[in-house]
């Protein structure tokens, strides 16, 4: 699974995390493909509360043990 996201709160103002199957993770700087979108999202991350908008999912919130201030849009792939 790859997460392509735009925004301010990460490391880069453009990143793509990649999730594999045994649920490592790791981020590049950029765009990284093969891209195939499956949902659109924005996460919008204050404090410790996170609310996420996904065009697959709909409507999550969540809580998170850190503090962070993040406004993301990204593009979730295959």
């Amino acid at each position: 699974m790859k997460f392509i996201e735009f925004g301010i709160g990460n490391k880069w103002l453009i990143r793509t995390e990649t999730e594999l199957s045994d649920g490592t993770e790791f981020e590049e700087k950029g765009i990284v493909g093969p891209i195939k979108p499956q949902s659109l999202y924005l996460r919008v991350w204050i404090g410790k509360t996170v609310v996420i908008l996904d065009s697959k999912e709909g409507f999550k919130k969540s809580k998170k043990d850190r503090n962070e201030i993040k406004i993301i849009f990204g593009i979730k792939s295959h």
